[in-house]
């Protein structure tokens, strides 16, 4: 079979003689050439960090972000249709809202991935909606600690210690393996994010990017927060530096 749907993709509820959905396959081309986000789960808390490609030199710096908040200790990266990674994190902050109103507590992270990825799973059954378009990371503090998830458009919900998705996934996911995860605090997270972001955008150097970086856990008094500003640039610099040794 070629990787061309010749008519099984017109429906996402049509599987392939070969047992494939085009469409689901379609939405991860989509996040594939998509700016990288990723998420770090270290001792004390989680660290998001997103390489938000700049289209235009006419665009507001700040606009269009692709971190959001979902829930006071919850955050979100998304990689892929920003349009639909906003739809993903309506339905996250309605899922968070449902449960503070109904069980008077928040949602764990686990919890609240598991709704957003039935939700995503249900796009993929019916022959009047089409898949997601985006893989989500979704990284917060609860009372089992730092927690690290990504939803695929597939309906996936997978648990990670370190976590990549977007153009440059596999390179990130080289760099977040040699990590010490568990021995890192937020603080040097942030630095070893922002240094893996710029090393996956050198391979796309013709564009340029801002920095989207946002932490939840000690530092943040357990609130997901954007990383002040004094810290982000520092790690900017150190992450230049590291790529200038690097080449």
């Amino acid at each position: 079979m070629t990787s061309i749907g010749t008519g099984y993709d017109l429906s996402a509820s049509t599987y392939s003689p070969d047992g494939r959905i085009f469409q689901v396959e379609y939405a991860n081309k989509a996040v594939e050439n998509s700016g990288t986000a990723i998420g770090l789960r270290v001792k004390d808390g989680v660290v998001l960090a997103v390489e938000k490609l700049v289209h235009s030199k006419l665009l507001v710096p700040g606009a269009n972000r692709r971190i959001q908040t979902v829930d006071k200790h919850i955050g979100m990266a998304s990689a892929g249709l920003l349009a639909d990674g906003r739809k993903i994190s309506q339905l996250a902050r309605d899922s968070g809202a449902q449960a503070r109103k109904q069980w008077r507590e928040p949602l764990t992270v686990k919890a609240l991935s598991d709704s957003v990825s039935w939700n995503a799973q249900t796009y993929t059954l019916y022959s009047s909606v089409r898949p997601f378009g985006v893989s989500t990371i979704f990284g917060g503090i609860d009372k089992s600690g730092p927690s690290l998830y990504i939803v695929e458009p597939s309906g996936v919900c997978l648990g990670y210690h370190g976590a990549a998705v977007g153009k440059g996934r596999q390179l990130a996911k080289t760099e977040l393996e040699k990590l010490k995860l568990s021995e890192l605090s937020m603080r040097e997270a942030v630095t070893e994010a922002a240094r893996i972001i710029y090393l996956v955008h050198d391979d796309n150097k013709e564009k340029e990017f801002e920095l989207e970086m946002t932490w939840v856990g000690v530092e943040s008094n357990n609130l997901h927060l954007p990383v002040p500003a004094d810290l982000l640039e520092e790690a900017k610099r150190k992450a230049q530096e590291a790529l200038e040794t690097f080449e």
